[in-house]
């Protein structure tokens, strides 16, 4: 057992598939989660100077030490509620005798015959899936009884990532990843891959970092902007399924100064007619927002 091979085949023959699908997928979650969150949350009281230069949003609208440790207190409940789902579930397949959702073997899964393939699919797919869904507790019913709570975080931190109703955590964090890679019946430890981007890829997006090195460290600006104007920058991948929709945060602004040409244009054509301009229509500008609970306002439906 002296190399990971050798390791992972003596784990595929001392221990079940359910045994190995629960305990590494947990051990996944923990691992590739709280490690990047951590380390983000940390960076501001270690290390305030770096922390300063590339926090996007500034210092007053930041989560309190309070806020933080009352998100990774609500965290901890998502988590023990999934492990508690796992758990019922893998019960349930066994008793019953249904198999492990993925292949589980001696044999690791080839690179370019299988990984580097069925990845990018899964994280395309987890990005259609989520966006949709994202749109979705956008709808006002929905965010007021579920998604609002996300939403507490204005400028959000890295633990933020899964700071959410359980219905949410479920629906927009928990199956747009496991969906993909149970329908196309991928290798455990290919999941087990894709689960841990998409972790550290949420921890990252959250943590109000802008680190400006690689495209990953700057897609937190992006979800920033959704989390400062709630109506722009729903996915996770920027330029995917905001570009198709109209909602990135470009269009949204082509979008407001196309209206301001036009309420000027109106204005003019208002006052060489006569009319007091006071009584033309006037269409807001989409400014940043404090941090303050506007929640009840600020609400997207699914057509634009």
């Amino acid at each position: 057992m002296g190399t990971p091979l050798a390791f992972w085949t003596h784990l595929v023959q001392t221990c079940s598939p359910h045994q190995i699908e629960f305990w590494g997928t947990l051990l996944t979650q923990l691992i590739f989660f709280w490690i990047p969150a951590l380390t983000y949350t940390f960076l501001d009281p270690l290390f305030p100077s770096f922390s300063a230069r590339h926090k996007i949003q500034p210092p007053f609208k930041q989560p309190s030490a309070g806020e933080i440790r009352h998100c990774a207190l609500i965290v901890l409940r998502n988590q023990c509620f999934n492990i508690l789902s796992s758990l019922i579930l893998t019960t349930l397949a066994i008793r019953s005798g249904r198999g492990s959702r993925f292949l589980i073997s001696e044999d690791v899964p080839g690179f370019w015959s299988e990984v580097a393939w069925q990845i990018p699919l899964c994280i395309v797919t987890r990005e259609f899936i989520f966006y949709y869904i994202h749109r979705l507790f956008h709808t006002p019913r929905f965010y007021k009884m579920i998604h609002k709570k996300h939403h507490e975080f204005t400028a959000p931190t890295a633990l933020s990532a899964q700071y959410a109703h359980p219905v949410e955590h479920i629906f927009a964090n928990t199956l747009p990843i496991a969906i993909p890679a149970m329908v196309l019946g991928v290798h455990i430890l290919t999941f087990w891959t894709f689960l841990a981007i998409m972790l550290v890829e949420t921890a990252t997006v959250h943590s109000g970092y802008d680190f400006k090195l690689l495209g990953l460290l700057e897609m937190a600006r992006d979800h920033d902007a959704h989390h400062e104007l709630f109506n722009v920058e729903f996915g996770a991948i920027p330029g995917l399924m905001d570009k198709l929709h109209g909602t990135d945060l470009s269009s949204r602004r082509w979008k407001r100064e196309e209206r301001e040409r036009e309420r000027k244009a109106r204005e003019r054509e208002a006052e060489g007619a006569g009319v007091d301009v006071g009584k033309v229509e006037v269409v807001e500008k989409l400014e940043p927002l404090d941090r303050r609970d506007l929640s009840d306002l600020l609400v997207c439906d699914l057509v634009d």
